[in-house]
């Protein structure tokens, strides 16, 4: 099983930078680099909540929960 992090999708369709949400949303660009690249291996509610409030979209639309292919 494996989590897809929908953000660089996301923020592709709006046409927003990283710097440019890290601006929005007060979270630290590292962080969100991270999960852009789907490097990260956990997120905070807060910044769930963050993310979603600034680019619009449910929690169900930023994170997937899928099966994985290796299994």
């Amino acid at each position: 099983m494996a989590i897809k992090v929908h953000l660089s999708r996301i923020m592709g369709e709006k046409r927003l930078k990283i710097s440019e949400l890290s601006e929005m949303t007060g979270l630290h660009r590292n962080g969100l680099t991270k999960l852009y690249y789907e490097k990260t291996d956990g997120v905070k509610f807060e910044t769930l909540e963050k993310l979603c409030r600034t680019l619009n979209c449910s929690v169900g639309e930023l994170i997937e929960f899928t099966e994985d292919d290796k299994e």
